[in-house]
């Protein structure tokens, strides 16, 4: 503001305030009394006490008296803006003495709240409570901090109407504008697709836009802005806020971009500003505030990563697994060269990672490959174990050296070099082992936080290879296991043999025992939810594990999935025996998903199979294929005659297949993409055809993961369940809940409009 920057004005209200207010809270029987000087060591791994305790925490806060000066002064302070509505943003730091962090706000909220005074004390009690919350305290204790190290602050602002809210979105690439209609908390809870602009950061010319999806708006108080619609009946969206309303845009104002072309100009000039000031990567929120006498563009927020760089960008790649990491590299020049373990928490630096490298991986702290894409297999574990990756990250072998400390930024897809290893350059570093706050480490021991969760139809699975992660996840929000990676799977348990050596060695016995228990294991756990255990797709030659997966690689269209049944049948049937052993022992939850299936004839040949394994005398069980065949577009009818029960879209499959791009080739990540015309074209046939066919259409691939966006069309077009990572868990069924509500909203606005035109 001091430099001439439109910044919306505020003040704070100190840490030590809430500091004074905690040491108030001196009832003998409270649990907050001691706090200040409390480290509250909990059982976190108990997830019901946490619960319990947390909920106790934050009734005592929220039921407590906020002084009535300190009401007033903020009070007399927020009446100076002449606004209806104030925001609390919690502004939370650690101790950085003591521990290697930096600032951590992602945990917090902020809070709305009308400019009275009652208002205001509850809306500061709400944002001081969040300290408490489970995944608070969980946090706190999982990474050592103590409860006197917390510092939380609260910026209160003023919020008006606004006509349009966004972000820009700046790196060294490119620039990226969003924007919506209303205040931009309907880009931050997901509720709109907003309108992108791409931006050449150099002349500030717009290269590219896309017209979002904007159904809803936010707006102050009940009097809906000029530019919206009718207020939803009691803000069904917004209960909480008691100062914000939900409007529903008209439909021909939907088929409109939010921005004028002139406060578009103002953002683009703002940001070339802004370069000056922060570099050329960091992002800004901005509002066009609605003023009676005239409109006035406003940053809210301004957030940049240069003070979590200590030194220069080391190496770009795709960023494979979200996380920031701070350890030390192991660089190993030969993947052939399998070592016996590798050392807990150093970021493994390798060419590629060889499929019976796997188990290896579980203690890492993260992930740099210089080969493979976001769907390669080493992906894919590191994303289920929570492993900050990097890959496709051209000369990391030769640029990193063997115990160098290195900042790994799997968001960004960003590696930088630290110099020196003293704890005040690990603390400049970044967070160490901190994940970003959307994407929870499934590794934390506790689901994603379930109470208030609404309820939703759409079923939502889990997609797991790791027992070692059973524990966690059983207790998650899902509905069951929608994809059991075998290949992932059963490495555990090769010892680097590819299976054909175990059953020509005669250890198919023992084989049999270990797969049957690993198939046993996700069973227990999530009876009676089903599991959808895919078989095996790997080539069935008779080479060693590393060979031959290693060989696949070169191409994704060979001797895989159930066509490689068909040319040696052997280990397909030992998989067979092993889930029949599973329903002998009395679970009759596990089905079979049948992968990479090209022709009817294939799969009437593993239905053949499956019959004479007995598997389909228990009533339950059901024989599944992926969706992964441009093929099953035209035969899916075939299929269901054939017997084919279900299906599950594997997005990454079809993606390439579709595109003609081979998944693995990270060079080619901006040609493989998810989310093109011919792909979502496909996605819908296969869900109506599904539909029409009368069985149920899953979908497990990466995309609705990496691009939770695309769920609204998912819900919109009758998906039967969506499958995806631990880590997306949450996030998915968020947004799978406000596609359904997206849904229900305008089905009444139709029937409000039939309403009214029957009553006319």
């Amino acid at each position: 503001m001091q430099r001439g920057y439109p910044v919306v004005p505020g003040f704070v209200v100190s840490a030590d305030i809430l500091r004074q207010f905690l040491e108030n809270l001196n009832s003998s029987e409270s649990l907050v009394a001691d706090l200040p000087y409390s480290s509250l060591h909990l059982n976190v791994a108990n997830w019901r006490q946490l619960q319990q305790v947390a909920g106790r925490l934050r009734q005592e806060i929220l039921t407590a008296a906020v002084p009535q000066q300190w009401v007033s002064t903020i009070f007399q302070a927020a009446r100076e803006w002449q606004t209806g509505c104030l925001i609390l943003r919690p502004t939370l730091a650690v101790d950085t003495a003591k521990v290697g962090m930096k600032n951590i706000s992602g945990l917090l909220e902020s809070v709305f709240c009308e400019c009275e005074p009652e208002a205001i004390a509850l809306a500061l009690k709400r944002t001081w409570s969040q300290i408490f919350r489970a995944r608070s305290l969980l946090y706190w204790q999982r990474a050592g901090i103590d409860l006197q190290q917390i510092n939380l602050a609260v910026l209160v602002q003023p919020v008006e109407n606004a006509i349009a809210s966004g972000l820009l979105k700046a790196n060294s690439s490119g620039w990226e504008i969003q924007a919506t209609w209303g205040l931009g908390i309907a880009i931050a809870l997901g509720e709109v697709q907003p309108d992108v602009y791409y931006i050449q950061q150099e002349t500030g010319v717009v290269l590219e836009q896309q017209l979002g999806n904007k159904m809803l708006a936010y707006g102050v108080d009940h009097a809906a802005p000029e530019a919206f619609s009718q207020a939803l009946p009691n803000s069904v969206l917004t209960p909480d806020h008691s100062c914000l309303s939900t409007y529903l845009i008209e439909p021909a104002q939907q088929k409109q971009y939010a921005l004028q072309e002139e406060y578009l100009q103002q953002i683009i000039a703002l940001g070339t500003q802004l370069v000056s000031e922060l570099g050329k990567t960091f992002t800004f929120k901005w509002t066009i505030a609605g003023k009676t006498t005239s409109d006035k563009l406003y940053i809210t927020q301004v957030s940049s990563p240069q003070s979590l760089i200590p030194h220069g960008h080391l190496i770009r790649g795709l960023g494979a697994a979200g996380g920031r990491v701070v350890a030390t590299a192991l660089v190993i020049i030969n993947p052939q060269q399998k070592p016996e373990q590798l050392p807990k928490g150093v970021i493994l630096v390798v060419t590629a990672i060889a499929p019976d490298w796997l188990p290896l991986l579980h203690q890492l702290g993260g992930i740099i490959t210089e080969q493979g894409g976001l769907t390669s297999h080493a992906a894919i574990l590191a994303r289920e174990l929570g492993i900050a990756a990097v890959v496709n990250a051209t000369s990391a072998t030769s640029l990193i050296k063997t115990g160098e400390r290195l900042l790994l930024d799997g968001d960004r897809g960003e590696v930088y070099r630290i110099k020196g290893d003293s704890k005040e350059e690990m603390e400049k570093g970044g967070e160490k082992n901190l994940l970003s706050p959307h994407r929870p480490n499934p590794k934390a021991s506790h689901p994603p936080v379930t109470s208030h969760l609404p309820m939703i139809a759409t079923q939502l699975l889990v997609n797991l290879s790791q027992s070692s992660l059973i524990e966690q996840v059983q207790s998650f929000p899902v509905d069951g296991v929608g994809l059991l990676r075998s290949e992932l799977m059963v490495l555990n348990i090769l010892s680097g043999q590819h299976p054909n050596s175990w059953i020509l060695g005669g250890r198919q016995a023992e084989l049999l025992e270990l797969w049957s228990e690993q198939i046993m294991q996700f069973a227990r756990a999530f009876a009676p939810r089903p599991v959808f255990y895919r078989s095996l797709d790997w080539p069935q030659d008779l080479t060693s594990l590393s060979d031959s997966l290693q060989s696949s690689t070169q191409s994704m269209l060979g001797e895989r999935g159930t066509f490689s049944y068909l040319q040696n049948p052997a280990v397909f049937e030992l998989e067979l025996k092993a889930l029949a052993s599973v329903q002998q022992a009395g679970y009759s939850n596990v089905n079979l998903l049948l992968p990479f299936v090209r022709t009817v004839e294939e799969f009437v040949f593993c239905r053949r199979k499956v019959e004479q394994a007995l598997l389909t005398e228990v009533s339950q069980f059901q024989l599944w294929m992926m969706a992964e065949v441009p093929s099953v577009l035209f035969l899916l009818p075939e299929y269901v005659k054939a017997g084919a029960a279900g299906i599950s879209i594997g997005t990454n499959d079809l993606t390439q297949l579709l595109l003609g791009v081979d998944r693995e080739q990270g060079q080619l990540a901006k040609v493989f993409n998810e989310r093109h015309p011919a792909v979502m074209s496909a996605i819908a046939q296969l869900i109506q055809m599904a539909k029409s066919a009368g069985i149920p259409c899953s979908i497990c691939g990466q995309a609705p993961a990496l691009y939770p966006e695309i769920i609204d069309k998912l819900v919109e077009w009758g998906i039967t369940s969506i499958s995806v990572e631990p880590e997306a868990v949450e996030r998915t069924y968020q947004a799978i809940a406000r596609a359904e509500q997206r849904l229900i909203l305008e089905a009444a606005r139709r029937k409000l409009k039939e309403e009214k035109s029957n009553f006319i």
